[in-house]
């Protein structure tokens, strides 16, 4: 479902400005244009969660090269404090920009949107997308009771992200940290009875609640879905952050005058701090692209030359 969008705000004198559709243009001119257009959207995430985000881009906008990061050396990020994923998002977003030369990022991680968006779009010099926002204005627009279940990874729920977001007084929200879910995904388990005994011990203040809506809050849960929806009743509305993210995404490009026109299908790239073989195939049996070539990047290397940019 995509909803209305909100405008992100850049500093002035960022490089997309200068480059603004013009009523008129020399080829010189659409040339260059074009070419910036055609840069790289660039996304990063703890690990896999974030292809989702990745799959429905591609489908969604099939001319526009895409660059994922999965940061899987550091993963889970739910767990560690909000400074440390401030710090590492920081570090991620200025590598995609200074070694891609992206034209935007997408934060496609809960934990990351929560603890470090406000400081990218500060900081970034480039258009900076999470996850948050759109994956709430989906779960209003969609609830027939007025009771929606956000499930997402401690760091997300102890951030008071969400809670922030849903402001309206005729709601009953409920919010539930979801443990050990990242990591079955990370491993390529995504329906097992081993997932479905936890999350029935999870999802329990859910299913009490009578919620119509599960807002899934962390791009992994997507790959949980039909054992999320077993769990809580085929009845109730999954709602995904990562694909609502995506559409926002598309639209946004359109509305910045970023997008990418040509007839060719563009590229997909990928960077990994974990092991590369491990990516392509865990990456490749989740998302279903074939992933047949992984940059692997130190986590060290991240750290000495992007720390505090």
């Amino acid at each position: 479902m995509a909803l209305p969008l909100q405008k992100i705000c850049r500093p002035m004198g960022s490089p997309q400005q200068l480059f603004r559709r013009p009523e008129r243009t020399s080829n010189f001119q659409r040339l260059e244009l074009v070419s910036v257009n055609c840069g790289s959207v660039g996304i990063f995430d703890s690990g896999f969660g974030g292809l989702s985000i990745l799959s429905a881009l591609n489908d969604l906008v099939p001319q526009e090269d895409l660059i994922y990061f999965g940061d899987t050396q550091r993963y889970p990020y739910g767990p560690r404090s909000l400074d440390d994923v401030k710090e590492f998002a920081s570090q991620i977003s200025w590598f995609l920009v200074k070694e891609y030369d992206v034209k935007m990022v997408v934060v496609a991680c809960n934990t990351a949107s929560a603890a470090a968006l406000n400081h990218l779009r500060e900081s970034i010099p480039v258009p900076v997308v999470g996850v948050i926002d759109a994956g709430v204005r989906a779960a209003q627009a969609v609830t027939v009771n007025r009771s929606i279940g956000v499930i997402a990874t401690v760091g997300t729920v102890s951030s008071g992200a969400y809670q922030r977001r849903f402001g309206q007084d005729d709601l009953l929200v409920t919010y539930q940290s979801c443990p050990g879910l990242v990591e079955f995904v990370e491993r390529g388990e995504t329906y097992s009875e081993e997932v479905l005994i936890l999350l029935r011990a999870l999802l329990e203040p859910v299913i009490r609640s009578r919620a119509d809506t599960v807002l899934l809050a962390c791009t992994h849960y997507p790959f949980l879905s039909r054992a999320i929806s077993d769990v809580v009743g085929r009845e109730v509305f999954l709602v995904s952050s990562a694909e609502e993210t995506a559409f926002e995404v598309s639209t946004m490009l359109g509305g910045e005058s970023l997008e990418c026109e040509r007839d060719d299908t563009g590229s997909i790239r990928y960077v990994t701090t974990g092991d590369p073989f491990t990516f392509m195939k865990l990456g490749s049996q989740l998302s279903g692209l074939t992933i047949d070539s992984v940059r692997h990047v130190d986590v060290e290397y991240l750290v000495t030359n992007y720390r505090k940019v």
